[in-house]
């Protein structure tokens, strides 16, 4: 920790001596080598890093005469800006007076509009924070705005459609995420660039980061502190998905806020190591966005928006070749036909024919795959060939370049990192080199190459065609043998790496419009899906169609045609050939009809109707599913045997999106009137079923109406049958009581007879005992003798039974005389 502490002390102690001698920005950077400024010399060192040490006092020569029309604006911000610094008031009227002429004169000296609320107060703040006197503060505020802040820094500036190259150069999938969400770099960079990031930092940050930022002395370092903060949030922003373009540009905006005083150097350090992994052609090709140089070309500016990817220019290309550096070395992809490669190219480019990516996707796929085998390899063996940074080269003719650009988006599809196109291209590069093409060109051949022959382009033929053609005409044996044998290694070149692949030539198709009279099936009747959006793009499905190209063609102004009232879609496009060539025009959309437009090279805002469509005449539009934006379009009629297909036109339109919205709207409103037709025709049968329905509807009443009465009268009947079970119950129920009286009845008879005998048992027995009585009396008084001889003797058992007695006793007298028997009572 002491010797940190010493070696601080030395180098600031070294700085404070060469301060004291005069020293220039230059000794300033090797003394303090990218760190922090000591802060009592800060205000010292910011001045002599922008060369504004010892430099006069505008001000004192000024009129001071305040009468600009944005005056009022800028008093305005100027006050509102003081107010939140928290000085005394009697401060705040002089700063307020100070920035308010720092401002004006700024504006006036220099011919340009305040912007009010653009920044430049954010801009003053940290030379206000160090205390500056009004004079070095306005220079050093001048300074700072014309050297460090990006002109032009408005919505849809070419500082963020610049700044969205450098996004997609080094983080594709980022890119392409902000772009899905619709999410523009100024939406969210807007106040960091027009701030250099001051408007979001803490004060202390701000005078940190200006420190490393004013010894670097690199305008574009705000491009890559940008990048930097973008990247490190990219984690965040891609869990944000779901939210709106609105919540994540503000929180994306708000990151810098983040950022404190000892992350400075590594944040700094991050920018600078982005800056080296940067082709040098994006700070030299884009200066004029800084100073008081002559601004960016129209031309530039469009170029710029409507960039695929980040340019490179070729002197940059040419000089990695021969004098490769350490940082950005240059992986060159040639992407001009094999014919064209064959004439001439870089002797490190590698080939790859990007004709192959509609005509032989398979063969595509193989290429690529060996492209990336290559670059490996060249990577691992150091070769002077071999770069982590694609740059794709085409042959600088935009009918061909399309293709090229075809790859391209397909190389940032597959998030590839680092990927670039050659300025210009293969013409160009020919330019450049100039009368030294043929050492900087490998198989340089003149007559066949397109820049110094023009018109000896092969148009697809094949080496023993060109070889046929150039015996007819003559020529040196030696030479006739050179072309076949060159021609000959070409094709064993390919069958052995697969890298140059000839494409297969196939005669055109007449191309024609749809004919009213094959308008003879049933439209839109009996289909599954008439127009969809398919995933792919089947061409065996439709054999036999053509594209399209009008036989008159009629030349227009194309301003004039875009203007017109009718035309409701506008879409500049590129028309695709079957002979792979692309043609820039403009599909103009109408009520009624789509109108193809191709731009005329030789004549500038000028074009020919090549096609003319009905929208009815759509039967299908597909994309295919790894190039969305290429959009084939289908003509012809529908019948009982499916589609009948009669033209095709291809097309590759950048917001292919919109376009099909459009033209999709536009057709359902042309088959409206068919489709009510339909409609109505499906209500009346709807109707008719429904009436139907409706009387069998009464014929089901009816016979329901049957089937109540006659459950009526089952219903009648069944209470009758229950009534006269009732009184089938009842009369069961009186015969039972008679019954049971009968039975009581008898019984009582039987208990009453057995009563009676009973009762005259007793009287017989009462009448025995009587006689009982009366014979034992008798016998006491006359000595009746026992042993008399009777006709029935018999033995009188005192245990018998009261009938027995009786009877016993009975049989004991003898008969009288006259036979009767005596009744003794």
């Amino acid at each position: 920790m002491a010797g940190d502490e010493q070696t601080s002390a030395a180098w600031v102690s070294e700085l404070e001596s060469a301060l004291e001698e005069g020293c220039d920005s230059g000794i300033v950077r090797n003394l303090c080598k990218g760190r922090s400024f000591p802060a009592h010399l800060r205000q010292q060192l910011w001045q002599i890093a922008l060369n504004v040490a010892g430099k006069g006092d505008a001000l004192a020569t000024w009129d001071e005469i305040y009468d600009m029309p944005e005056q009022k604006a800028l008093r305005d911000d100027c006050e509102r800006f003081v107010e939140n610094l928290g000085n005394d008031d009697d401060e705040k009227v002089a700063l307020v007076s100070d920035l308010e002429s720092v401002l004006t004169l700024h504006c006036k000296s220099r011919g340009v509009a305040y912007v009010p609320r653009g920044g430049w107060l954010e801009v003053v703040q940290p030379f206000i924070a160090l205390k500056m006197p009004t004079p070095q503060l306005y220079n050093c505020f001048c300074v700072m705005i014309n050297k460090y802040i990006p002109r032009n820094c408005l919505k849809d500036g070419q500082s963020f459609d610049l700044f969205r190259l450098l996004l997609l150069y080094h983080d594709p999938e980022l890119c392409s995420f902000l772009d899905t969400k619709k999410i523009t770099a100024d939406m969210y960079a807007h106040s960091w660039f027009r701030s250099l990031l001051s408007a979001h930092c803490d004060l202390e940050v701000t005078l940190a980061m200006w420190d490393v930022y004013l010894q670097a002395a690199d305008p574009f370092l705000v491009f890559f502190l940008a990048l930097v903060i973008v990247i490190n949030a990219k984690e965040q922003l891609l869990s944000m998905a779901g939210d709106s373009k609105q919540q994540i540009s503000d929180t994306l905006n708000m990151f810098p806020a983040a950022l404190e005083a000892e992350d400075i150097e590594d944040f700094c350090s991050l920018a600078q190591y982005y800056a080296s992994k940067t082709p040098q052609s994006f700070r030299r090709d884009y200066q004029n966005l800084f100073g008081e140089n002559e601004t960016l070309s129209e031309e530039t500016v469009t170029q710029v928006k409507q960039a695929l990817c980040l340019p490179v220019s070729v002197h940059e290309l040419l000089q990695t070749t021969t004098q490769p550096g350490e940082n950005v070395r240059y992986f060159v992809v040639d992407c001009r036909p094999a014919e064209q490669y064959n004439s001439g190219h870089l002797p490190t480019a590698f080939h790859l024919d990007a004709n192959l990516m509609l005509q032989e996707p398979g063969e595509f796929a193989a290429a690529v795959n060996g492209l990336c085998a290559a670059q490996k390899q060249a990577i691992a063996t150091g070769s002077v060939a071999g770069g982590e940074h694609l740059c794709f080269m085409g042959s600088g003719r935009e009918e061909e370049d399309q293709y090229v650009h075809m790859v391209i988006a397909n190389f940032l599809q597959r998030k590839t990192q680092y990927v670039s196109l050659a300025r210009g291209g293969y013409a160009v590069l020919h330019a450049v080199l100039g009368d030294n093409a043929a050492f900087g060109l490998a198989d340089h051949s003149p007559k066949h190459c397109i820049v110094c022959n023009p018109s000896a382009e092969l148009n697809g033929k094949d080496y023993a065609e060109e070889l046929q053609h150039l015996m007819h005409e003559g020529g040196t044996l030696l030479g006739k043998l050179s072309l076949a044998l060159k021609g000959k290694s070409v094709k064993v070149k390919e069958q052995l790496t697969n890298y140059i692949v000839n494409p297969t030539g196939a005669a055109p198709v007449r191309d024609r419009h749809v004919n009213p009279a094959d308008k003879t099936g049933k439209r839109y009747r009996g289909m599954a899906a008439v127009f969809t959006i398919d995933d792919d793009d089947n061409e065996a499905d439709y054999e036999g169609a053509t594209s399209s190209d009008d036989d008159s063609r009629e030349c227009v102004s194309i301003e004039t045609w875009t203007n017109k009232p009718e035309v409701i879609g506008n879409f500049k496009c590129h028309e695709i050939k079957e002979n792979a060539y692309m043609y820039p025009c403009h599909l103009l959309v109408t009520n009624t009809h789509l109108f193809v437009l191709r731009e005329m090279p030789d004549r500038k805002g000028m074009a020919l109707i090549v096609a003319r469509r009905q929208l009815t005449s759509v039967v299908k539009i597909t994309s295919k599913k790894r190039h969305p934006e290429l959009l084939t379009f289908r003509y012809g009629t529908s019948d009982d045997d499916g589609l009948q297909i009669t033209d095709v036109d291809k097309f590759l339109i950048p917001n292919a999106g919109d376009a099909t919205k459009v033209i999709k709207q536009k057709i359902f409103q042309q088959l409206e009137p068919t489709i009510l037709e339909a409609a109505k025709q499906t209500a009346a049968v709807r109707d008719a079923a429904a009436a139907q329905v409706d009387a069998a509807g009464v014929q089901v009443d009816a016979a329901g109406s049957q089937v109540d009465a006659a459950g009526a009268q089952a219903d009648a009947a069944g209470v009758q049958v229950d009534a006269a079970g009732a009184q089938a119950d009842a009369a069961g129920v009186q015969v039972d009581a008679a019954g049971a009286q009968a039975d009581a009845a008898a019984a009582q008879a039987q208990v009453d007879a057995a009563a009676a005998q009973v009762d005259a048992a007793g009287a017989q027995v009462d009448a025995i005992s009587q006689v009982s009585g009366t014979a034992s009396a008798a016998d006491a008084s006359s000595q009746v003798d026992t042993t008399a001889p009777c006709d029935e003797a018999q033995t009188i058992d005192s245990t018998a039974e009261s009938e027995g007695a009786i009877a016993v006793a009975t049989a004991s007298y003898p008969p009288s005389e006259d036979g009767q028997q005596t009744d003794h009572k």
